[in-house]
């Protein structure tokens, strides 16, 4: 079902806005809309423009936060929002010498891997880097080349050159070396180094040893400042847990006060007026929303008292601009099943909350196409387990399914595929194929019929009378469509049809409805030109409509056979599984009958819920539900 809802104006003085939202809206459920929207035609309005004041000791109080122990407990006593500016203060006060040490320490392991991803690819040149730096009659290089212009240096070049190069490391793509040149032919031979692509790489001159020899002392003091690091983060969180209450305190104030500021996007305040424009009792606010029914006379009754707020509430109405949001109420065993209706779109305040028939209807349609006694009391538990561990809505629905799966299984006496260890309380599917074909068909028809009465309902419900009286899933398409159903219905029974004028007028006449719906309801709405478009354009478009409209009826009552078609697969998976256990005439291979039994379960299980669902959306919810409302989002729980 949908709740009752109230639209409430809610103004004060500008400076209470935060009291009110701290005291009221954090206890009631309020759907919030924009204040300038709904009172566009209010003069003297202006948008509630203020920079939240605590979102940089969010910032700092979620770092902090984050470092805490996760079994801490926020302290239970309450506090201003000076008193959580001053527990973050002291927090980074009380750390500022150990994140600055941090730091340093952090910037000083950063360049010293840089240092050790400069000389890993030279460490193969067994001579010692500072006697490098210091040639003055030699030049040097460190650098790479691609295999490409290596293998073309060394081929054609390198034989004419006053250069020596010493290869380093290689990998798919480079050469890692260095060459040496004399200092006076050292212009030139770069030079011919540079048109051969080699990439130069500048060594800094912190490095001890041969770079093999400096590798491993740059990672032995990388290890050892990782290691400080990790013990000055060990002491900060033990700082932090022996004020954690108080600061997870500070912070979750600080997250409320946030939360309550963001109001203010939505809100609305008036122009200041008086001759003291600093005052703020000048100036108010003004918070627009929808409340259900029960939180909105809770409310009103709990601010008569409150002399700074004033609200006033509105009947849902329809000459209130915006329209009311949909909160879904439902038993909680249906409550799952609203995951699917929100698949399709919520439903608007006017409409019928399609939730009890989906639940209904799609464990009904489950259970007939996968009827097993066994395998439905897997799902069962397993769904259940699903729902309660890991809180997931499809689990219920499984588990809701699994036992209509385990009443007709009784049904069609099958469980676990054995049809002859429990006698059936209906029929065997395989000994009645078009008994269960035809079944399928009938009990098809009737939710069509179902979902068109809903149909009805939903017109009435919203005054769309075009839609009530002329609509293909309205009362002239309930005549036409019950009307040939009660036809095929005598004739299967043999019993005579009526007269040709009475079956004239029970068809003819709802098929005129239908093919002149459009002028018909221009007419209603008092439109003065009934065909925009010409009669013939009229004609002609009305007739394939009425034509496709009829197809629809058809193809939508024949996909129904879809459901007997899945009752009687499953007994002939089934019927394989157990040839090939061998269990014809007794309980088989057993280790095959599980695993087949998995397959059978898994396969078909995941095949009938997607196909139930197509059913639910294509040949029901198509005829009834439109899905065009807007969910219920309350500034409680954003």
């Amino acid at each position: 079902m949908i709740e009752k809802m109230k639209f409430l104006s809610i103004t004060g003085p500008k400076n209470d806005i935060d009291r009110v939202a701290n005291t009221y809206l954090s206890k009631y459920e309020m759907h919030l809309e924009n204040a300038l929207s709904e009172l566009n035609t209010v003069r003297d309005l202006k948008p509630f423009v203020e920079m939240n004041p605590y979102r940089d000791l969010l910032s700092k109080s979620d770092e902090l936060v984050q470092k805490i122990d996760n079994d801490c407990t926020a302290s239970h006593k309450s506090m201003t929002p000076s008193e959580a500016a001053d527990v973050i203060a002291n927090a980074f006060s009380m750390l500022e010498d150990l994140n600055a040490q941090k730091k340093e320490l952090k910037d000083t392991k950063t360049h010293y891997k840089e240092l050790l991803h400069t000389i890993e690819p030279f460490r193969m040149l067994n001579y010692d880097m500072k006697k490098i730096m210091e040639f003055k009659f030699i030049k040097f290089r460190f650098g790479r080349i691609s295999h490409e212009f290596y293998n073309k240096f060394s081929k054609y070049v390198y034989e004419n050159l006053n250069t020596v190069f010493y290869e380093c490391d290689s990998d798919e793509d480079y050469v890692w070396g260095i060459y040496f040149v004399p200092a006076t032919s050292s212009v030139k031979i770069d030079a011919i180094y540079a048109s051969l692509h080699f990439e130069r790489i500048f060594i800094p001159n912190e490095y001890e040893g041969t770079p093999e020899e400096a590798h491993e002392a740059i990672s032995q003091k990388i290890s050892s400042i990782t290691k400080n690091i990790k013990d000055l983060s060990i002491e900060i969180k033990k700082k932090l847990d022996a004020i954690g209450p108080e600061l997870l305190l500070a912070h979750n104030t600080l997250v409320s006060l946030t939360k309550n500021h963001n109001i203010r996007k939505l809100a609305a305040c008036t122009k200041e007026s008086g001759v003291d424009h600093n005052s703020d009792n000048l100036v108010f606010y003004i918070i627009c929303g929808w409340m259900t029914l029960s939180d909105a006379n809770a409310f009103l009754k709990e601010i008569e008292g409150d002399s700074n707020v004033y609200c006033i509430s509105e009947e849902v109405q329809d000459d209130i601009g915006t329209k009311p949001p949909t909160k879904l109420k439902n038993p909680k065993i249906f409550k799952p099943f609203e995951m699917f209706i929100r698949m399709y779109g919520v439903p608007a305040y006017n409409e019928i909350d399609p939730t009890l028939f989906v639940a209904i209807t799609y464990s009904l349609i489950f259970g007939i196409m996968f009827g097993d006694v066994g395998q439905g009391l897997c799902l069962v538990i397993g769904g259940a387990l699903f729902y309660k561990i890991k809180k997931m809505n499809l689990g219920a629905i499984v588990s809701l399914a699994g036992i209509f799966s385990t009443i007709f299984g009784f049904m069609y006496g099958s469980i676990f595929g054995y049809e002859d260890m429990i006698p059936h309380l209906w029929m065997k599917p395989m000994d009645n194929i078009m008994s269960i074909l035809i079944t399928a068909i009938v009990f098809g028809a009737f939710l069509i019929i179902v979902a068109m009465v809903l149909n009805i309902i939903n017109a009435v419900k919203s005054k769309d009378y075009g839609r009530l009286l002329f609509d293909t899933n309205g009362v002239a398409g309930l005549l036409f469509y019950g009307g040939i159903m009660g036809c095929v219905a005598l004739i299967f029974t043999g019993h005579a049809l009526p007269g040709a004028i009475v079956l004239a007028l029970l068809f003819g006449i709802p098929l005129l409805l239908m093919f002149f719906k459009e002028p018909l309801e221009r007419k209603i709405e008092k439109k003065k030109d009934l065909f925009p478009d010409g009669k013939g354009m009229f004609v002609l478009t009305s007739f394939f409509e009425l034509f496709e409209v009829l197809l629809s009826y058809a193809s939508n009552t024949i996909s129904f056979l879809r459901v007997g078609a899945f009752a009687l697969s499953h007994g002939a998976m089934m019927g394989v599984v157990l040839m090939f256990a061998g269990a014809e005439s007794g309980i088989g291979n057993i280790p095959i009958m599980i695993i087949g039994n998995i397959f059978v379960a898994a396969m078909e299980g995941l095949i009938v819920g997607i196909q139930v669902l197509r059913l639910e959306y294509y040949e029901m919810f198509s005829r009834f539900y439109r899905g065009n409302g807007k969910e219920f989002k309350p500034y409680k729980n954003n």
